[in-house]
């Protein structure tokens, strides 16, 4: 049976290898402290050649499950909010649950470029899904019909229940230019009774 054998380690490669090790433990792998070269041929470099090596492979792993979390918040983005071509030259945009302001955001601009590509003249906006109208809201949807109109889409609203209704009397919220209308079916009649429609 071998003896151990001592190995003589200056103190600053430790003091590296453990700085290396406090940035990776809170995901700064950007950090150049996050790095670490071998500083000598020896059995303490073996062990910073493959801590280095771990460090890489583990940066790429976190990298990869970004992506993947991204692309599955893109995902789950579309399916919360699809725009549907319910009839040629209207489009409409059926909200469902909580309208936070990233989901806004991604809906406007979601919205606005299928309005340009598909060269839209009108918007239907159905709130049948949506149970609750807080005063940011209101407001992303006034900005979202706003929006629209600037492109030339006609904005029609429907949906709105009573409890949507009185919340947005109690908010003061104004609408003015956006029809508001009962039901999906109605304003899409009213689309095609004003030309908004195209007839098939």
């Amino acid at each position: 049976m071998k003896a151990p054998r001592s190995v003589q380690i200056d103190a600053s490669r430790i003091d590296r290898l453990l700085g290396a090790l406090a940035c990776v433990s809170v995901d700064r792998f950007d950090d150049p402290d996050s790095h670490v070269t071998p500083a000598a041929e020896d059995e303490f470099g073996l062990l910073e050649g493959a801590f280095q090596i771990f460090i890489g492979e583990l940066a790429e792993a976190k990298a990869a499950a970004q992506r993947a979390i991204e692309q599955q918040r893109m995902t789950i983005s579309a399916l919360s909010t699809p725009i549907i071509d319910v009839w040629e030259g209207v489009v409409t945009l059926p909200l469902v649950g909580v309208i936070d302001t990233q989901r806004a955001v991604e809906m406007t601009e979601r919205l606005l470029a299928r309005i340009v590509e598909s060269g839209a003249r009108a918007v239907i906006i159905d709130l049948t899904g949506v149970e609750v109208v807080d005063t940011a809201t209101a407001d992303h949807l006034v900005r979202l019909t706003r929006a629209a109109g600037l492109l030339g889409a006609r904005c029609f609203v429907t949906g709105i229940g009573p409890n949507i209704a009185r919340t947005l009397v109690g908010m003061g919220v104004d609408l003015g230019g956006v029809r508001t209308m009962r039901t999906l079916k109605e304003a899409l009649r009213a689309c095609i009774d004003e030309g908004a429609a195209a007839p098939r």
